[in-house]
């Protein structure tokens, strides 16, 4: 008997609790601040409906259907799509490894947050308080050296995460219920205070009003579409393995219109957050897209300016990072998930044992990010899954769907218990057709384009070393492109030895 979700709202919130992580935090206000603030806002809209919204749908409604993860689900499409399951699951490996290191940053700055205290004006103290913490080098030189109060706060989130979702959605929906509230709850704190400092009007007109020259930007179009297809958890099997517990009948339509729009709003939340502070503290011109420099190195700069009581400072700091970690905590384990219910579904397995083990091994692999050299590699290894592979598992995923299959039947799935508000065909059936993977793919040859322009045609960023590009990054992603084939060999290992898997296809599945 399949497991299945206590209620409505359980699935709502775990879904929104992946969807909205730390990029909501900071990557969306750094775009949004890059690009012209309300102009980025409107191009970001239009993406969430027109790719982001059908995209979600798609993969939540063939999961509830085929009662599987995302290799069993494109399998049932289309036996030969059962690869393009494995690809998204192995994107989730790759990310879930080096966001468990982040979300060990963020355990970090929030334990160490007692120190901005002592810490009033002084900028220069409050940027290098982490990175002196983690002991990173810049480069892929350093894994000789050891930092281990981030051994400490990775193991730490490592339990976190298992702990979450060790009795899957049992677990899982009580966990949502705190994580997902409170840092809405934190944000709406945080607002009102940014509201309140001096210039924060200067924020919020950067913010809303639209500088519509941006819009002549092919780059603000190219990050409005990532953004929307990285925020909405996507291509990583997570939303596979959620849908895969829904009861069938539940509303998909309405359930993912909440799910997508309180993901947008979360992100507009975040925005009114630091750019009322960032404008508070006059550095509202500082704010980057990077989120690693803006959680970790400008925010603490902002953090101590924000008034003349250390005290206070203090306090706002432990706020702004317990909403980060309550950010963190959902997205990882939902990852976990994801992965966990393909391999147990694949092999039927003890689900329970198979999410501690998946936990202990990336746990193990994740030690790299604990070195001097765990920033370098975790910029290598994320460069190529979000430029690279996610993307082009996203349009694989809709190939798969919209012409080795009839979507039609995906469209009759989603719209199957709703009356009121349904998916139009004019919506969804070009959505996953034609314009995902074409706007999709347009995003991948645009992520090569700026890699060999910029003369970096060996992998991401200045100053990392050939052999680190290939170790980390063409390597990872090769063995993400070829996990498929990896789990067939090991099919056919099994197999000799009396396994028997699930190969029935959408019209042979009956729905339980």
């Amino acid at each position: 008997m399949r497991e299945k979700w206590s209620s409505r709202s359980a699935f709502i919130l775990a879904a929104i609790g992946s969807a909205v992580g730390l990029g909501n935090a900071w990557r969306f206000p750094g775009l949004a601040a890059k690009y012209g603030g309300g102009a980025f806002l409107f191009v970001y809209l239009i993406a969430m409906l027109i790719i982001g919204i059908p995209l979600l749908m798609m993969e939540i409604s063939v999961a509830r259907y085929t009662r599987q993860g995302a290799p069993g689900s494109m399998r049932a499409m289309n036996k030969k799509a059962e690869s393009i399951g494995w690809i998204a699951v192995s994107n989730g490996i790759g990310i879930s490894i080096y966001y468990a290191a982040v979300f060990a940053w963020v355990i970090l700055m929030f334990v160490m947050s007692f120190k901005f205290m002592n810490l009033t004006d002084n900028t220069d103290a409050a940027s290098s308080l982490w990175a002196d913490t983690i002991k990173t080098t810049g480069t892929t030189s350093g894994f000789t050296t050891i930092s281990w109060p981030v051994l400490g706060c990775l193991i730490a989130a490592w339990v976190l995460c298992y702990v979450c979702i060790r009795n899957g959605t049992t677990s899982v929906g009580k966990v949502v219920k705190f994580t997902v509230s409170l840092p809405v709850i934190c944000l709406v704190i945080m607002a009102v205070r940014g509201i309140m400092m001096p210039g924060a009007m200067a924020g919020m007109a950067k913010l809303f009003i639209p500088d519509w020259s941006a819009l002549s930007d092919s780059n603000l179009w190219v990050d409005a579409v990532g953004q929307v297809f990285y925020s909405l958890s996507t291509s990583m099997a997570i939303m596979f393995a959620y849908g895969s517990f829904l009861d069938k009948k539940s509303n998909i339509v309405v359930d993912t219109v909440i799910i997508a729009f309180s993901d947008m709003f979360i992100s507009v939340l975040a925005g009114v957050v630091m750019f009322t502070t960032m404008a508070g503290v006059g550095m509202l011109d500082n704010m980057s897209a990077s989120g690693i420099a803006t959680a970790f190195i400008i925010y603490p700069q902002a953090i101590v300016k924000i008034s003349n009581s250390g005290v206070f400072n203090m306090i706002f700091a432990f706020i702004f990072y317990f909403c980060l970690i309550t950010l963190a905590i959902d997205s990882l384990f939902s990852i976990i998930e994801g992965i966990s219910t393909a391999v147990s579904d694949k092999f039927k397995l003890d689900k329970k044992k198979t999410t501690l083990i998946i936990c202990i091994i990336e746990g193990i692999i994740s030690l790299i990010y604990v070195t001097g050299a765990g920033l370098a590699v975790l910029d290598i290894v994320d460069y190529f899954i979000n430029s690279y592979t996610l993307i082009i598992t996203g349009v694989l995923e809709m190939i798969a769907a919209g012409w080795l299959f009839k979507t039609t039947k995906i469209l009759e799935e989603l719209n199957k218990n709703t009356n009121k508000f349904k998916m139009p065909a004019w919506w969804f059936l070009p959505s996953i057709k034609f314009v995902s993977p074409i706007v999709l793919l347009g995003l991948f040859v645009w992520n090569l384009y700026n890699l060999i322009k910029g003369g970096g045609i060996y992998g991401a960023g200045d100053g990392y070393s050939l052999t680190a590009n290939i170790i980390f990054g063409w390597c990872v992603s090769g063995l993400i492109i070829i996990s498929g084939l990896i789990v067939r060999i090991i099919v056919k290992i099994k197999s000799a030895k009396g396994y028997k898997e699930d190969d029935r296809t959408w019209d042979e599945l009956k729905e339980s």
